[in-house]
């Protein structure tokens, strides 16, 4: 069960709320979020471009600019190289895009997830020795490829490394780090030591976006083709679940209100063949739009997913889009069976308690590594690896908890791995199979969690009766939107509210409309629970009873039974009638009651 806590930080709400002209409530939320005054708060609520970083912040951006624009000139080739996720899709189109509106001689290469593997390898460095390239650009790759990236120099092949990952470092008798920067002719990365960037928290698409605008500065890029790529670099941001704060969230608000009436046609066609409707979310990125161009570098190519933000006809991009869903419908069965396996081999290998779950499953589809880890964390909160076989050897993907740097804790043993990168709450890695188990044991013995650290943890901004919610709160808080991590949906919490009645929802039946009356208020409530409607049934039935519990779903008479919610206000609109819902996010059965 999860701990629930409430977020606490003094100020003065009213006299906030008074200035910003809100409700005492949002004030309280804006505070929540990190921000100290009303000047701040006011400039979060209205965010734009001005809150947007210089790009000449990046110390090697004037470098980068010069040698991109001497290559132009010079009608040499330039070759862009990605990544095969959404991140790398965007950073790679976006770079695409603005240099072929500059007139560059450009084309791109996107490393195959399964026969390349992650970033920059020898094999891409041959190919475009082989094609004449003058000029390499990484994006969203390049920062831990420091001998394919000398191995190109020696061979006359300039390079340009755009990144957001962690540098590489080494660590010396001493616990000193020692960064090891690929020696390219530019390094932009806001993780390099002392990089003068104020938000270090950028994507790989942020990076290529801020290389574009250092360009136009220098030579003119239309204004409409520079909106097209802050959409993209908006897609990108949400995708790498980049905190939404800053200029991150700013990118991202621009990027949602002009993708209602976006000129990309392959954007569109994927907002269609999906069947979203406007206003465009926060939500349709990471978990409809994104998942659709990531299925492309999990099973088949990436390059769909470019060729599609490519497309010159609306006609063409909707059978690529197509082709883009039906991949994603078959990523969703194989996910499910490879979590299943999963479940299994942790079961039957007794891994449940360890303090970091290496799971190997050799059935699954190596792209799916991540996903599933991701699922598997969710489940037992505990920083999960799934390993898969891979061309050579082992690969896999690892997702982290609060309090454990996966980075760093995998970094000490980078010496086990063949191939290794990726951030406090995720990594990618490559490994012998003899090498598994001398992993999971270093991993577990190393790890300092105590067992208060892999309890889930929910924080939530006030205790607030349901009562106490107005249209007008409900509208206040959706000026912080767009939602994600970093700027979570407000949450809030009411204590021991009466269920009432009950109405099942959804195909399966997996979903429910509760009546409920808090105590002390003399009004009912709906509020609406999408997950753990089993999980209700079964505490109900634990603390009142089964047959009380089964009375109750079945709409007979029952003993009364309370519950404490975590709750989510919003407004429903139905038939032209406007009113106040709550979705339940999470909940623990009131047994004093």
């Amino acid at each position: 069960m999860a701990k629930w806590i409430e977020t606490r930080i003094g100020a003065d709400f009213m006299a906030l709320a008074g200035q910003l002209n809100i409700d005492p409530v949002a004030a309280r939320v804006l505070i929540n979020r990190g921000l100290k005054n009303a000047e701040d708060m006011g400039l979060f609520l209205e965010s734009g471009e001005e809150v947007y970083h210089d790009p000449y912040l990046f110390e090697a951006m004037e470098k980068a600019t010069e040698l991109i624009l001497d290559t132009i000139d010079r009608r040499e080739k330039i070759r862009i190289i990605g990544d095969y996720d959404v991140d790398g899709i965007t950073s790679t189109y976006i770079l695409l895009k603005g240099l072929e509106t500059l007139g560059a001689d450009v084309d791109y290469a996107i490393p195959d997830r399964i026969q390349d593997g992650y970033g920059l390898n020898k094999s891409l460095i041959s190919k475009a020795i082989e094609d004449g390239i003058s000029l390499i650009i990484t994006c969203d790759n390049g920062i831990a490829a420091g001998s394919e990236i000398k191995y190109a120099m020696e061979n006359g092949i300039r390079c340009i490394v755009t990144d957001h990952h962690e540098v590489p470092f080494t660590v010396d008798d001493n616990d000193n780090k020692n960064y090891v920067i690929p020696d390219a002719d530019c390094v932009i990365d806001p993780k390099i030591p002392d990089c003068a960037y104020p938000l270090t928290g950028i994507c790989g698409a942020m990076v290529s976006y801020k290389l574009i605008i250092a360009l136009s500065r220098k030579r003119a890029i239309a204004t409409e083709v520079l909106g097209e790529l802050e959409e993209m670099a908006g897609l990108g941001t949400v995708c790498d679940i980049m905190e939404l704060k800053d200029e991150n969230r700013a990118v991202v608000k621009n990027a949602l209100n002009r993708m209602d009436s976006s000129n990309n046609k392959g954007l569109k066609a994927l907002i269609s063949v999906n069947g979203l409707k406007s206003p465009i979310s926060a939500y349709h990125l990471g978990f409809v739009i994104g998942p659709c161009l990531n299925a492309t570098g999990r099973l088949d190519s990436a390059h769909l997913s470019v060729e599609l933000l490519r497309s010159r006809s609306y006609e063409d991009a909707v059978v690529k889009a197509t082709e883009l869903k039906r991949l994603n419908d078959i990523r969703k069965t194989m996910t499910e069976q490879g979590i299943d396996s999963a479940l299994k081999v942790i079961d039957t290998e007794g891994l449940k308690e360890d303090k970091v779950l290496i799971v190997y499953v050799p059935d699954i589809h190596e792209s799916l590594a991540g996903i599933i880890a991701g699922r598997i964390k969710e489940k037992y909160y505990r920083p999960t690896i799934v390993l898969t076989d891979g061309e050579e050897g082992l690969k896999g993907s690892g997702r982290s908890i609060e309090g454990y740097n996966m980075f760093e804790e995998l970094n000490k043993f980078r010496n086990l791995f063949t191939k290794f990168g990726g951030h406090a709450m995720a990594a990618g890695l490559s490994l012998e199979k003899n090498n598994l188990s001398v992993l999971r044991d270093k991993l577990n013995a190393g790890c300092l969690l105590q067992s208060e650290d892999f309890e889930e943890k929910i924080r939530f901004d006030a205790e607030i009766p349901l009562s106490y919610v107005t249209e007008r709160l409900v509208e206040n808080l959706s000026l912080m939107e767009p939602f994600g991590m970093g700027n979570p949906k407000p949450l809030f919490a009411c204590r021991s509210v009466e269920l009432l009645d009950v109405r099942i929802m959804g195909k399966e039946g997996n979903m429910c409309k509760l009546t409920g009356r808090p105590s002390g208020d003399n009004r009912n409530h709906e509020l609406l629970l999408f997950k753990g409607m089993d999980r209700l049934k079964r505490e109900l039935a634990n603390v009142f009873g089964e047959s009380q519990s089964e009375a109750f779903f079945a709409g007979k008479k029952h003993v009364p039974m309370h519950i404490h919610v975590l709750y989510e206000p919003g407004i429903n609109e139905f038939r032209g009638r406007r009113s106040l819902q709550f979705v339940i996010r999470d909940f623990k059965v009131d047994a004093n009651v």
